[in-house]
Formats: structure tokens, C-alpha cells, sequence
């Protein structure tokens, strides 16, 4: 056959393949290979077969051929088929020997016959060694290697920063702590027309930053446009981009504007898995069961196999707090896909609810093991021995937590609580201060108990005014608070300023009428008051008696 013709039936295989028709794909590619005996050709063929899900039959070609140990598009491909097939052992052979250090630097036995025949065209390509990283990287995962698997994520994508599958997994996965994962975004090396690329990954990581730095950063990527048919597009509207937003708004506290951002997105895409998993978070913190009970129909309909779909169910069940229920379906997520984050939490957190610990810290341990990098199982973990007073053993799994991530104001906050109960005053000041600086925005009503926290420790020590001036930022902050008021209260009844803590203890009654802590302290109050006599510096606050 003519060489006119043989390249015809490649546009044809070439054509199959770009409109899903695999079986033709296959069935002319297999014409074009016995008449060249062409390696490329024999790639062609194999590679239609891969497509067409003949997994067994592309391998069987692609062994038999003797290029298959010396192009590594060849070699790529026979282990992606072993990968299709669960053989993760012969996978790992097919790829080679190779070792790498915990940086991600790969040292691969040079072998001279090793080519690689780049294809022909003008298409900016993944670096191969950098695919063969992630598959190699995905065959220890499945083996349960996370340590190996890890650092052969970070060796893919710093062999080309283009390989987001590596990224992603380590970040969803959360196999880095904070600190690696901005060491590891550091070291990667962009073409200098990518720089949106690593502006963009900055996004995907842990964002625990100040406001300012993070909406600046935002801002730049919105900003970032290129012309096309005379047209200024920019990322501003895009999807992935705001649901990094909504991830952002999520941890810092603010879940009304989440829940109002991904709402609009999933208007714009429904099936956007990553912002569906932000949006459910929100719902739960808001306690919107109705939009978790839609959410978790749509999903389950859409993607029976997926662990997002039977989380949402769980969610739904714990937000209505039937603990049982909640619990079964997180437990259905984790079998379906045993690297879930979010289910292995709820998970214990369903047991963690009905005070059932051994059987929550089971969970959290196994989500601590599972995902290295994620501060959370440790943080729960602390609660949870917190709950039962063993103080010193919860402090040990703060600081284990804070090691993996410190920029959390949560564990700061629960420091200074662990500390607080320790009776260590001074430390427990410093761990809330801490927390106030942590804040990524301003302060909110969500981190009002911590203001309240950090002005009963200031009592303890004595330091009075100081206190009085943390519980009026508790107040501005919410003024239904009944620890506020009684802090308050007694605070000023401490100075001897009877008058205003009469006052408080009023509004502390008015709250709650029948807390015996405020009422006995009002009765003790007035008598001081009777005793003492009333200061006359304090009379402005006399007309305020018979509001409450």
C-alpha cells in the first residue's frame, strides 16, 4: 500500500478516536500497524486499544513489541494498562527502578538505550518523567505506601509544575502540612508566562493568611487576562477560582457569604464536585437540613458510587441530629473511598456527639494516619480528652496539631481553654492573644467565646481592668452572651464596684432568670452594697436598674 494511503488511515484512526469510536479506532489501526511494522504505528494501535478499555490486549501488544523497554511511551502506557487492572506490583516494574528522597528529587538508573519519541506537532506537552512520577506515585498509594506515594507526588510535580493531578492529590489528600506545602509551591519552576499558574496554586493550598494577603491574591488571578479575538476575558467568573474563594471564606469563619458563593455557583455548574463538598460544609454550619436533604437526593441520583454522595446523606442525618443514621453513612463514604477527609471526621464526630469517645478517637487516629498533613484529627482528638479532663494528654495533641498547622487560630483557641483548666492563667493568655492575631479578618461574633476566654483568664490573674476591657469586646461583639455579663458582673463585684455589678448581674438574670451562680452573686452584691454604701462616681449607672 501506498504511503499516501497509510497516512489517510491514520487521519481515519486519528478521527475514531477524537469522536469516541473506539472499535473503528482499533480495527483500522490494526490494518495501519501490519502494514509498516512501525513502532509509532504499533503505539497507535495500542493506544486505541487502551481506549476502547482492551486493556489485557494493549499490554499483550505492547510487551510483545522490543522498543517497549527502551520508549518510554511505550513503557508509560503498558503500566497505565497494569495500573486499569489493579496489577500495582507489575506496574511498578513496568516503570523501572528508581529512588526518591523526601524532596521530591528523583535519581533514576540511566540507561543509554532509553529514548523517548516525542510526537510530532507544536503542542506544549507534560514532561513524561513527570507522568511516570505520578503513576508511580498513584501505584503506592493504591499499595498503601503513603510515605513513598507522597514523595513521588512531590517528584511529579516538580518535574513539570503542569502536572495539577500530582497537586491535587497531594493537597485533597492533604499529605503535606502547611509549611511543605508552601516549601514545595516555592521550589517549583515556571515558564515565565505561567506565573498565573503559580498565583493559582497559591489558592489551592491551605489558606490560613491574613485577609488582606489572601484577597490580594485573589485579586491578582481576577485580574489576570489575555486578549483573545479582541475580546478581555480574565479569570473573575471562573469556577474553580471562586470555589477557592468560598473554601477561603469557609475557614475564616464566614459561612453565610460561602454558602451565598457556592449557591451561585452550582446555579452556573451543578455537577462542581469540590464546590458541592464547601457548599455542604456551609449548610451544615448555617443548619440549612432542607438544602442538605436536596443536596444529598441530587447526589446520590447522580453519583451512586462516589463517597461525596453518601457524606452528604451523613450530613444531612447529623444536621437533623439523628447521630445513628449520620454515623452509618459516614461509615458507607469511607468504604466506598477510604481517602476521604470529610467522611473519616464526620465519622467521629457522629460518635463524638452522642459522647461515645474510644469509638471517635478510633476515627480521628485513623484519619491522623490516613492524612498526615490535615491538622484536624489531632485538634478533635485533643477535645475529645478534654472532655474527660485528662488536660495534659489534650494539650500533647494541640501541639501535635499546631506542628502541622500554625496558623489555625482554632488551636490556639483550644490551648488556651486546655491551659485555662490546668489553671496555668498566664499561658492561657498568652495562647488566646495568640488566637486574636491568628484571625485571618476582622473579629466576628464566631470568636466571641474566645474574647470571653481571654477576659476570665485576665481575671484570674488579677488583672482587672484588662479583663473589663476583653468583656466590652464581647459585648460589641454579642450582647445575648450569659458568661459575658456574669464575667462582667462579677469582675466589677471583685473591685468592689457593687453598682455596675449589680447592673450586670441583672442582665445576666434577664438571660437566664434562673442561673444560680448570678443570683446568689446579686444577693451577695447588694448586701456589699448595703454595707459599703453606694460611690457616688458610680450613680450614672442607677437608671439602668429598672431597665432589668
Amino acid at each position: 500500500m501506498r504511503e499516501e494511503e497509510i497516512e489517510k488511515l491514520r487521519g481515519v484512526v486519528r478521527d475514531c478516536v477524537s469522536k469516541h469510536l473506539y472499535s473503528s479506532a482499533i480495527f483500522f489501526a490494526d490494518k495501519v500497524a501490519a502494514f509498516t511494522s512501525d513502532p509509532a504505528d504499533i503505539y497507535m494501535q495500542a493506544q486505541a486499544l487502551f481506549l476502547g478499555r482492551h486493556y489485557r490486549r494493549a499490554f499483550h501488544l505492547l510487551n510483545a513489541s522490543q522498543i517497549v523497554l527502551r520508549d518510554l511511551r511505550f513503557r508509560y502506557l503498558a503500566a497505565k494498562c497494569l495500573e486499569e487492572l489493579k496489577e500495582w506490583d507489575q506496574c511498578l516494574l513496568m516503570l523501572g527502578d528508581a529512588k526518591v528522597d523526601e524532596h521530591g528529587n528523583v535519581n533514576i538508573t540511566k540507561d543509554c538505550s532509553v529514548m523517548y519519541l516525542d510526537k510530532d506537532g507544536e503542542d506544549r506537552e507534560i514532561n513524561i518523567s513527570s507522568a511516570i512520577c505520578f503513576l508511580r506515585g498513584k501505584a503506592y498509594e493504591a499499595l498503601e505506601n503513603r510515605a513513598q506515594a507522597r514523595q513521588w507526588y512531590k517528584a511529579a510535580v516538580k518535574a513539570d509544575p503542569l502536572c495539577y493531578e500530582a497537586l491535587e492529590r497531594l493537597i485533597e489528600n492533604h499529605m503535606l502540612t502547611c509549611e511543605e506545602e508552601t516549601s514545595l509551591l516555592s521550589s517549583l519552576q515556571f515558564a515565565p508566562e505561567d506565573g498565573w499558574i503559580s498565583s493559582f496554586y497559591s489558592c489551592l493550598i491551605k489558606k490560613y493568611d491574613k485577609e488582606n494577603v489572601v484577597e490580594a491574591k485573589f485579586r491578582e488571578l481576577e485580574q489576570e487576562g489575555c486578549n483573545i479575538k479582541s475580546s478581555e476575558q480574565s479569570l473573575a467568573n471562573n469556577t474553580d477560582l471562586l470555589a477557592c474563594k468560598a473554601e477561603y471564606y469557609h475557614q475564616c469563619g464566614e459561612y453565610q457569604k460561602c454558602f451565598e458563593l457556592t449557591s451561585v455557583l452550582l446555579e452556573k455548574d451543578p455537577f462542581h464536585l469540590k464546590c458541592t463538598l464547601v457548599h455542604l460544609a456551609a449548610a451544615m454550619e448555617l443548619g440549612h437540613s432542607n438544602e442538605l436533604y436536596l443536596m444529598a437526593c441530587n447526589l446520590v441520583k447522580d453519583y451512586p458510587q462516589k463517597a461525596l454522595s453518601w457524606f452528604a446523606v451523613g450530613c444531612y442525618y447529623y444536621c437533623i441530629k439523628k447521630f445513628d443514621q449520620a454515623r452509618r453513612y459516614f461509615s458507607k463514604a469511607t468504604n466506598l473511598d477510604g481517602t476521604f477527609p470529610p467522611a473519616w471526621i464526620g465519622y467521629g464526630n457522629a460518635y463524638a456527639a452522642q459522647e461515645e469517645g474510644d469509638q471517635a478517637m478510633s476515627a480521628y487516629r485513623t484519619a491522623a494516619r490516613l492524612f498526615p498533613g490535615c491538622h484536624l484529627p489531632a485538634l478533635y482528638i485533643g477535645m475529645e480528652y478534654m472532655r474527660t479532663h485528662s488536660f495534659k494528654l489534650a494539650e500533647q495533641f494541640f501541639m501535635q496539631a499546631k506542628t502541622v498547622c500554625p496558623s489555625d487560630p482554632h488551636v490556639y483557641n483550644e490551648l488556651g481553654v486546655v491551659a485555662h483548666h490546668m489553671k496555668e492563667y498566664k499561658k492561657a493568655v498568652r495562647w488566646f492573644e495568640k488566637t486574636l492575631a491568628h484571625i485571618p479578618s476582622s473579629l466576628s461574633e464566631m470568636w466571641e467565646p474566645t474574647v470571653v476566654n481571654l477576659a476570665h483568664s485576665l481575671r484570674k490573674l488579677k488583672r482587672y481592668h484588662e479583663a473589663i476591657t476583653y468583656y466590652e469586646k464581647a459585648l460589641a461583639l454579642s450582647t445575648r452572651s450569659l458568661s459575658t455579663y456574669a464575667g462582667l458582673a462579677y469582675t466589677y463585684h471583685l473591685q468592689e464596684n457593687f453598682t455596675a455589678a449589680i447592673t450586670y448581674y441583672h442582665k445576666a438574670l434577664w438571660l437566664k432568670p434562673d442561673d444560680e451562680f448570678c443570683t446568689e452573686m446579686l444577693t451577695l452584691a447588694l448586701v456589699d452594697e448595703c454595707r459599703h454604701g453606694v460611690e457616688p462616681k458610680m450613680d450614672t449607672h442607677q437608671n439602668d436598674l429598672f431597665l432589668y
